[in-house]
């Protein structure tokens, strides 16, 4: 069978590396590493169809209905947020954007604008607890946002690009494998055996997988980005067939939005060549802020994804069925069930209590009981 790719989302594959631009006497702004992240996705095509930082309209839209201003779908702001100094320096005007590192790309200033905090907070993660990671974020944010093209120079210094791809490249690699349904799982964790017979029971009716571990700036308690890196490499390597699996990561941060950011998530994966997506009962959650398979329920509304969420029920060991099951098909009570919290997890890495078999292949166990320091501060 030929290899037939997937549209990337809105029909375009953008791609704003650019060379031979002229910097000289161009207004300076050294960015975070975060914002980095972001210019670098818009670059390279991650965001597409974006093309650089949201202007007002694209942005009062997204938080409002869920689309860009054209009616494509889009959930996520993709915004750069300046102080007033700083937005009255570059109306209108380039703007060459620094890491510590290198000059990374230049923004296009299109507009500067004000913007409601609390509607991002009300709309985007639905709820304005500061408890929350993603409104504790939004309330730091600077007073003016900025939106304009980017055209990107150089890439920024980074210690943990070896898996970072673009999608370019793992659109390339799909096909030299002869890949045509490719199904992406999302993850900010190392593997639990659960993740691991879920993502081979995708595999089953599907050519291959992608995992694509998101590294960026994740919440205090959450695993270090260089785990889950090595976890997977571990995972892959042991336990999985030869072609049948492709690794690379994600940086950007994470925004704990649940169903927002779960077809933001779909839509990244969707542009990196992939035709589905694992979307579990509380993707992209955190505490108990969205309820159980509202992760799942909201792609019913977004109708012009190509890209198809697969829908899986929690997995776990079963010592009566003998099998890693689900609550589908086990009848048996939950004493019989071989599954950890995320949160009994972490207490017992903390205690350097090695998790059953069932729960964690001793391989991934032992890199992280070996880890000095193995959560984010």
């Amino acid at each position: 069978m030929s290899h037939v790719a997937i549209e990337p989302h809105g029909g375009k594959l953008i791609n704003r590396i650019s060379k031979n631009v002229d910097i000289k006497d161009l207004f300076q702004l050294q960015i975070n590493h975060e914002l980095a992240n972001d210019v670098e996705n818009i670059s390279d095509g991650v965001f597409s169809p974006l093309e650089g930082f949201m202007c007002k309209h694209d942005f009062e839209s997204v938080v409002q209905h869920g689309a860009l201003e054209n009616g494509l779908s889009w959930t996520i702001p993709i915004i750069m947020d300046v102080d007033e100094t700083t937005a009255k320096q570059i109306q209108k005007s380039d703007v060459l954007l620094k890491t510590p590192y290198n000059n990374i790309a230049i923004l296009h200033v299109d507009e500067v604008y004000t913007y409601d905090k609390k509607q991002i907070m009300d709309k985007i993660y639905l709820t304005n607890d500061m408890h929350h990671p993603g409104v504790q974020k939004t309330s730091l944010l600077k007073k003016f946002l900025v939106g304009g093209k980017i055209d990107y120079l150089e890439r920024p210094y980074d210690t943990n690009r070896a898996h970072r791809k673009t999608p370019i490249e793992t659109r390339a690699q799909f096909k030299k494998l002869g890949w045509n349904s490719i199904v992406a799982f999302q993850t900010r964790n190392p593997p639990h055996v659960a993740h691991e017979m879920m993502q081979k029971t995708a595999l089953v009716n599907h050519d291959g997988l992608f995992i694509n571990p998101l590294i960026g700036k994740k919440k205090t308690g959450d695993f270090k980005d260089d785990i889950i890196i090595k976890s997977y490499e571990t995972l892959i390597d042991l336990y999985y067939s030869n072609n049948t699996c492709e690794l690379a990561t994600l940086h950007t941060d994470m925004k704990y939005a649940g169903p927002k950011e779960a077809i933001h998530h779909a839509i990244m994966r969707q542009n990196y060549g992939c035709t589905h997506i694992i979307i579990g009962r509380d993707h992209a959650g955190v505490g108990n802020y969205y309820k159980p398979f509202t992760a799942q329920q909201i792609f019913d509304y977004y109708q012009d994804l190509k890209i198809k969420p697969i829908f899986f029920p929690t997995f776990f060991y079963c010592t009566l069925c003998l099998s890693f099951t689900n609550s589908k098909v086990c009848p048996h009570d939950v004493r019989n069930h071989n599954q950890v919290s995320g949160t009994n997890l972490r207490q017992m890495i903390t205690q350097k209590i090695i998790p059953s078999k069932y729960i964690m292949r001793p391989e991934i166990s032992k890199i992280i009981i070996d880890h000095k320091d193995p959560f984010v501060d």
